[in-house]
């Protein structure tokens, strides 16, 4: 029935949402792209006041509904101080350490439209001048931003137009490579919006009329927790969050399939659903593992926190080295796209 889309094509599409700016609060620009990807294809979409979108494919029973959602806000940070030495102090946008920034070339993107590039240090950055170069914490009072501009106090860089309150993305620094992988920062959780991207463009190219009508929220405002806990349609039963596997010791997700996970810092995820999208991977040959994400919540856990009354859970791509240098494999995104196909193609889960 479904033969997977050509999985350079969904690469290339991840490659370009992660080359777009999209810290938590500033999003406009990527959204615009995705709602251009979705219009394109004439799919119905539509902005919540968050700066979100969604998208609606009408299906053959309107009084049930499901929604997938996938959230294109990164992590970034904003400048808290300007600095008297002519640098920037952060403020961190999301859930991640500094060290994982440290020598990271990023953007400073000004009030006024005008951006500047920049490199996150370490104030004691020079070996040959601080003796603690190494050995000082990695934090907001001795991280930095060097601005690619002749600055050499605050006045220099209010002249730019840079203030308190600017946002600060970083280089995502993506790489393709010839055997499969896709490294970069962002990966979580721009590769599972291409995936849905792809999803959809799949499901009209084929004309394929789903079973149930289904919502697919791009969510902007997950990072800093309550981007998909709101524009739930009343007739929505099932909502499935599509985001990244979290790989480290203990946990079984890998790069090669797709992550469903049965329990996270919210709690465990509705089991009815859990073991339906276990029987459609095993009944389809699709590679899923299955797993714990001790530290983690997701834009399913937030609409339950919410109080919608709704059957919840979450899969996605497994990424390695999560809120840093990410990476995942095309097996991976091909593995989760198959699972969201069969999905969204099957008839809903027993209501227990």
């Amino acid at each position: 029935m479904h033969t997977y889309p050509n999985v350079t094509e969904t690469k290339g599409v991840i490659e370009k949402l992660v080359s777009i700016p999209s810290p938590s609060g500033y999003t406009d620009q990527v959204i615009s792209y995705v709602e251009e990807f979705l219009q394109a294809l004439n799919v119905e979409t539509k902005r919540n006041l968050k700066g979100g979108l969604i998208a609606t494919l009408p299906g053959k029973n309107n009084s049930e509904h499901r929604m997938l959602t996938a959230h294109v806000d990164t992590l970034g940070a904003m400048v808290k101080e300007v600095k008297n030495n002519g640098r920037l102090r952060l403020d961190l946008i999301g859930g991640f350490n500094f060290n994982s920034i440290e020598g990271e070339y990023c953007t400073i993107h000004t009030a006024n439209g005008k951006n500047y590039t920049g490199t996150i240090l370490m104030h004691q950055t020079s070996v040959h001048v601080y003796k603690d170069a190494g050995e000082a914490k990695r934090d907001k009072e001795n991280m930095e931003v060097r601005i690619d501009e002749k600055v050499e106090n605050a006045d220099d860089i209010r002249s730019l137009g840079i203030e308190v309150g600017d946002f600060v993305s970083f280089d995502p620094r993506v790489q393709v490579t010839e055997n499969g992988f896709i490294k970069s920062r962002h990966l979580d959780d721009k590769a599972s919006v291409g995936i849905l991207l792809q999803l959809i463009k799949r499901l009209k190219e084929k004309s394929i009329e789903l079973p149930y009508t289904t919502h697919f929220l791009i969510s902007n405002n997950e990072e800093i927790g309550y981007g998909g806990n709101s524009n739930i349609p009343v007739e929505t039963t099932e909502y499935l969050a599509v985001d990244m596997g979290a790989m480290g010791d203990g946990q079984s997700t890998d790069e090669y399939t797709v992550s469903i996970c049965v329990k996270d810092a919210s709690g465990p995820y509705h089991y009815g659903l859990r073991k339906h999208l276990v029987d459609l991977a095993q009944k389809n040959n699709i590679g899923y593992k299955l797993d714990i994400y001790p530290y983690y919540g997701s834009d399913a856990s937030a609409a339950i926190r919410a109080g919608h009354d709704i059957i919840h859970g979450l899969i996605g791509p497994g990424i390695d080295s999560s809120h840093a240098f990410e990476r995942t494999h095309e097996s991976s995104l091909k593995n989760t796209e198959d699972l969201l196909f069969h999905y969204v193609c099957s008839e809903t889960v027993t209501r227990k």
